[in-house]
C-alpha cells in the first residue's frame, strides 16, 4: 500500500488509556454481525470499519448463527444437544461410582471400628489392695 506524501490521512486513532481490551455490548456485536451479513458487505470490511480483527467478527458471526443471541451474550461456544446428553450421562455414571465407593469406605470404617478393641475409659486400679498398706 503506497501513499503519496501530499495525500492527507483519512483517520487518526488516539489511544488515551492503558486498557488493552475493548468491551463490546451485545447490541453492538449483533449490529456488527447483522451489518456483515447484509448483501454486498464483507466481514473484513465491517471489521476494518469497526476497528476489530476480522477473526473476532467471524467468531461472533459463527456463535450467533449457531446459538443466537444468548451465545453472543455469553461469549461462549454453542454445544450440541447430543454432546450435552452424553456429558450428563457421564456425570451420572461418575456420581453413581462415587456413591458406591463412599458406601464401601463407610462399611470398611464401621468394620474397623468393630474389630478394634475398645479402649477403657476408667482408670486402672492399683494391683495392690489399698487395705494391704499396713505391712
Amino acid at each position: 500500500m503506497s501513499k503519496s506524501s501530499d495525500e492527507p490521512f483519512r483517520r487518526v486513532e488516539v489511544i488515551t488509556s492503558v486498557q488493552r481490551r475493548r468491551r463490546w455490548s451485545v447490541a453492538e456485536k449483533v449490529r456488527l454481525v447483522e451489518e456483515a451479513m447484509q448483501p454486498g458487505m464483507s466481514v473484513s470490511y465491517v471489521a476494518r470499519r469497526a476497528g476489530i480483527s476480522p477473526s473476532q467478527l467471524f467468531a461472533w458471526k459463527r456463535r450467533m448463527l449457531e446459538g443466537g443471541h444468548a451465545a453472543v451474550q455469553a461469549d461462549e461456544d454453542v454445544v450440541g444437544a447430543s454432546q450435552v446428553r452424553d456429558l450428563e450421562k457421564r456425570v451420572r455414571d461418575l456420581e453413581r461410582m462415587l456413591g458406591k465407593k463412599t458406601m464401601e469406605a463407610e462399611i470398611l470404617r464401621e468394620a474397623l471400628d468393630l474389630a478394634r478393641p475398645k479402649k477403657r475409659t476408667s482408670p486402672l486400679l492399683s494391683w495392690s489392695n489399698p487395705e494391704d498398706d499396713t505391712q
